[in-house]
């Protein structure tokens, strides 16, 4: 696992423990502008852990799927109403999640988008209409 890190990093593989790697990238100057910014992943990069808990999330991995299949077969045996209703339940929590535009932002992409379809059709219009003379002029 140091080996990896270590080639991820940049360093070479095997000469540096897993601290040392970490202080390392600590260094450079695209590592503290990366994680100031937030982007909703988890960092590649965590702290040195010792062997048993490095092991443990990959029992947790292979045990998840046994838990999925267990739970997709229930599902399957759940009445229709109550499908239905988990589903619009389940609707309703994702529609809370979404940021919705506010109407300055509603205003400008309704006209961005109508823009771009009048200059669209009038593209297709103009080139249709060249076509229609031009296979005319040569056939007519």
């Amino acid at each position: 696992m140091s080996e990896e890190r270590g080639k991820r990093d940049g360093g070479t593989a095997g000469t540096s423990s897993p601290e040392d790697a970490g202080s390392a990238t600590d260094a450079t100057p695209g590592a503290s502008s990366a994680s100031a910014a937030p982007t909703g992943k988890k960092s590649p990069r965590r702290s040195a852990a010792p062997a048993s808990t490095a092991v443990a999330p990959a029992r947790r991995a292979e045990s998840q799927p046994a838990k999925s299949a267990s739970r997709s077969g229930a599902q399957g045996t759940e009445n229709i109403f109550k499908r239905l209703r988990r589903f619009f339940r389940e609707v309703l929590a994702e529609l809370r999640k979404v940021i919705w535009p506010n109407r300055k932002q509603l205003v400008t992409y309704t006209t961005v988008v109508v823009v771009f379809v009048a200059v669209m059709t009038a593209l297709i219009f103009g080139l249709d209409l060249a076509f229609v003379k031009g296979v005319s002029w040569l056939f007519g």
